[in-house]
């Protein structure tokens, strides 16, 4: 005579979820496909965060990290933002080319690099004090970035190019052409879209991220007015995520034609007031345009 098996109550339970069909997820609840990091959001807080503070409004708002402005108090960021289980994405810095530069960057980057062995976290270079994209002093250029790039290799750290609006590294040519002429795989570019569209049209966006897209390490957005009304000064180019006239949606989607996948940051500066209302704000409007991108 055969018998039933005997089979335990919680044995049936897993048995019976198993079979069931996968719960319905709209869109929204899936998490976007790029990290999302804010930076220079303490530039102008009303509240004046520390650190730790910094860290858990971040995890608090569903941010994977942060970037950090120069080389000040950067062990105390690691540790804040790895008690939250948060990233460093970037460490901004600047090389000065001016003939009369003592030290064209800041001495203290040979014995920060050591903290960053083996993280993900980018140096970001800006470039500054000569003609913006004059190409004579490319050859200074590069043999400063080579110059840390050989400080960063044994730490594993990546070099990404930060153009930035009125600086000699101004626009992604110029970024292109350096990393074109130092040919690392560790020397890479991040595209400021704030920058963009300060110096360049609206036309060229594809085609320029077309040409600096296998040595693209990072994007910045914000919200943004066009790039005509931001240059004729009736824009304003640096604002919380959702607002102004650049259709973001469609620049998205560009991204995404492009299989674009590493990190995407947030431009924060010069935001006034509580920090946290416009980072909950620029999060919110994240979430709906990823949403919207796996929708269409």
């Amino acid at each position: 005579m055969l018998t039933r098996p005997h089979i335990p109550p919680r044995l049936l339970v897993l048995l019976f979820a198993c079979c069931l069909p996968p719960a319905h997820s709209s869109a929204a609840d899936q998490p976007p496909r790029q990290p999302f990091f804010a930076f220079c959001m303490d530039t102008h807080d009303s509240q004046k965060r520390s650190l730790a503070e910094q860290a858990a409004l971040l995890k608090n708002l569903g941010y994977d990290g942060c970037g950090h402005l120069w080389l000040d108090n950067l062990p105390e960021r690691l540790k804040t933002l790895d008690a939250a289980n948060l990233t460093l994405f970037q460490i901004y810095l600047r090389l000065d080319l001016s003939p009369t530069a003592k030290e064209p960057y800041d001495p203290r980057l040979k014995q920060i690099l050591p903290h960053l062995k083996n993280r993900p976290t980018m140096l970001a270079i800006l470039i500054s004090n000569q003609k913006p994209s004059d190409p004579i002093y490319d050859p200074r250029a590069v043999q400063l970035l080579n110059e840390i790039a050989d400080l960063a290799q044994p730490q594993n750290t990546r070099i990404a190019l930060y153009p930035h609006r009125g600086d000699w590294l101004e626009r992604p040519s110029d970024a292109l052409r350096l990393v074109k002429q130092i040919n690392r795989p560790t020397v890479g570019i991040m595209f400021n879209l704030c920058h963009y569209l300060a110096t360049d049209t609206q036309q060229n966006l594809k085609p320029t991220l077309q040409s600096v897209l296998p040595h693209l390490f990072a994007i910045s957005i914000s919200g943004s007015d066009t790039a005509s009304e931001i240059q004729s000064g009736k824009g304003n180019w640096i604002q919380p995520l959702g607002q102004g006239s650049f259709d973001m949606p469609a620049f998205l989607r560009l991204l995404d034609d492009l299989h674009y996948s590493a990190p995407i940051g947030l431009q924060c500066y010069g935001l006034p007031g509580d920090a946290r209302d416009h980072l909950a704000q620029s999060m919110k409007a994240w979430r709906a345009l990823s949403a919207q991108l796996q929708i269409n």
